[in-house]
């Protein structure tokens, strides 16, 4: 049994991860509002992972930090404070959680880390360009540690593509956008949140022991194909 930190694990890919996650382990959510589930092997710290000073665990294995924005504008309605909160949410949330969680991370059990990108870092798309900055400082700050922290800790991170959460919800809000989403991916398909937590559960894991400073796109065909 692991101990397991996830940041923002009360909705969407972070709620499926715990799920998939809390029967063998013993889980920590930390986040601003309780996850619905409730389970033995589940603790809720609530925290402002941006502003609060964050818990103290004492045994941590692994560490998946889920937060995110999905912030699309055009480049002429980004202000600079959005570009500062999207780094913010998605990097500086990050590293100050690896800080902090690090000297227990190097004791851990088969240790890992876990981050989330996005298809955008890696696929030009409009109106991404707060995100896909964003994202693209992970893929480096994944890289960057797997690195520095081999060969004791792993360090990988998922890009996924459009997935059927409420952050991406303005983006599936209706049957006709669904269907363009679909048409868009060469598999005709997007992702839903336990596709993205079945990777996450394996990554995390000891089958994954010989994999790290990689970025995996689960992308349905999207960056990968041209059809």
């Amino acid at each position: 049994m692991k101990n397991i930190v996830v940041i923002g694990g009360s909705k969407g890919i972070g709620k499926a991860i715990i799920s998939s996650l809390v029967e063998g382990n013993k889980v920590y959510n930390i986040s601003r509002t309780e996850p619905e589930q409730t389970h033995t092997n589940l603790k809720h710290y609530p925290c402002d992972v941006l502003n609060d000073d964050l818990p103290e665990i004492e045994f941590v294995d692994t560490l998946i930090y889920c937060p995110g924005s999905i912030n699309l504008k055009p480049i002429s309605r980004l202000s600079l404070d959005d570009f500062r909160e999207d780094f913010e949410i998605n990097v500086i949330g990050a590293v100050k959680s690896i800080q902090h969680y690090l000297p227990k991370i190097k004791k851990g059990n088969t240790p890992s880390i876990l981050l989330f990108s996005t298809v955008a870092s890696k696929l030009g798309m409009p109106y991404h360009a707060s995100v896909a900055a964003s994202k693209s400082a992970i893929e480096g700050l994944t890289k960057s540690l797997g690195a520095e922290l081999a060969p004791n800790i792993r360090v990988n991170a998922i890009a996924p593509t459009v997935t059927d959460t409420t952050l991406a919800s303005k983006l599936l809000r209706n049957e006709k956008m669904i269907e363009n989403i679909k048409e868009r991916h060469p598999l005709k398909k997007f992702l839903n949140p336990e596709e993205v937590a079945n990777m996450a559960e394996f990554l995390t894991s000891e089958k994954a022991a010989s994999i790290s400073g990689q970025i995996f796109e689960m992308d349905c065909g999207i960056v990968s194909f041209k059809i």
